[in-house]
């Protein structure tokens, strides 16, 4: 916000092991496929709650002063892996 001194970001958790998605790693655990959590994330696995306290952490410190209207992937590079779909001119996209 401008001259207020307040700064506004935002956190964008992947794949995170809370209370939340407890019967979704427990059930991962029952059928022993716990290694297929995150599989799809470039870490290779889903967060664990200190991770995400840390960068609210730094957002809170004076680190971060500079640091304003962003919203940050804290998500292990999985958003960043992405494929991007490109529209060609002239054609559809498959």
């Amino acid at each position: 916000m401008t001259g207020t001194g307040v700064r506004v970001n935002a956190i964008c958790p992947g794949l995170t092991e809370t209370g939340m998605t407890k019967p979704t790693f427990d059930y991962a655990k029952d059928k022993g496929v716990t290694h297929k959590l995150g599989q799809l994330n470039p870490l290779k696995r889903g967060a664990q709650p200190e991770e995400l306290a840390n960068m609210a952490l730094f957002l809170a410190s004076d680190q971060a002063s500079y640091v304003n209207g962003q919203a940050i992937a804290v998500d292990g590079g999985l958003s960043s892996s992405h494929p991007v779909t490109r529209q060609l001119t002239g054609q559809t996209a498959v």
